[in-house]
């Protein structure tokens, strides 16, 4: 059995998938355990839709043309910070340059970039693409609850050998992916989710992002 400790190290973002089917028995074990993750006075203020099979080649060919085509994104809320802090840019940036120099793309090759960035409509060809919703009505609090969630989803993801992406990138066309699903357009589309099974030959898998040491972002008083 995996430890939290285990999950936790061996969760990443992952790109590329095998084409393999998840079995609806899996993934109503992942929600059945995620959705003891804590909330401000139990308000449990996720939905989720599992998309998989006709429906998820249907949706990723809504949302991959709505990118090519140049359509607006208009998330449901600001992810980001309007104006970005120094210390956050910079890890943005490591972040996608290590990415790109992972595939061997450079700067120059615009075309190569926007077609890896294409992949991210279609959940990386994953068999299973998860969207997590909330009502309009919530506050910054409920966004805390809804993003442990979301841990407790990949943790228990990586309990059981599949692997996760959490993608803001899903989320960037909400309209479509509410009336195709039937989710009120009043609602907040927080992001989508791809699930499956590794491709560990994939180059771009290879790729992990650093995180700052704990020095960097912790105080201790006594």
């Amino acid at each position: 059995m995996t430890t939290v400790a285990e999950a936790l190290i061996n969760r990443k973002s992952v790109r590329a998938f095998l084409d393999k089917p998840v079995s609806e028995a899996d993934i109503k074990n992942i929600l059945t355990y995620a959705r003891q993750a804590p909330s401000g006075t139990n308000t449990q203020p996720w939905q989720v839709a599992v998309v998989s099979g006709t429906s998820k080649a249907k949706l990723d060919d809504i949302l991959v043309s709505a990118f090519k085509n140049g359509e607006p994104k208009v998330l449901d809320y600001n992810y980001y910070p309007l104006k970005m802090p120094a210390e956050f840019q910079r890890r943005r940036l490591a972040c996608g340059m290590q990415m790109f120099q992972t595939l061997g793309i450079t700067r120059e090759n615009k075309e190569r970039r926007l077609e890896q960035w294409a992949l991210n409509y279609s959940a990386f060809g994953a068999p299973v693409a998860m969207y997590f919703f909330t009502n309009k009505l919530v506050e910054k609090g409920s966004f805390m609850d809804c993003g442990m969630f979301l841990q407790s989803v990949m943790l228990m993801a990586t309990e059981l050998g599949l692997a996760t992406c959490a993608q803001a990138a899903l989320a960037e066309y909400p309209h479509l992916v509410k009336e195709f699903l039937g989710y009120p357009e009043d609602s907040i589309l927080l992001c989508g989710m791809a699930l499956g099974y590794e491709d560990k030959d994939a180059p771009i898998n290879s790729y992990r992002t650093v995180r700052e040491d704990l020095d960097v972002f912790t105080k201790f008083y006594s």
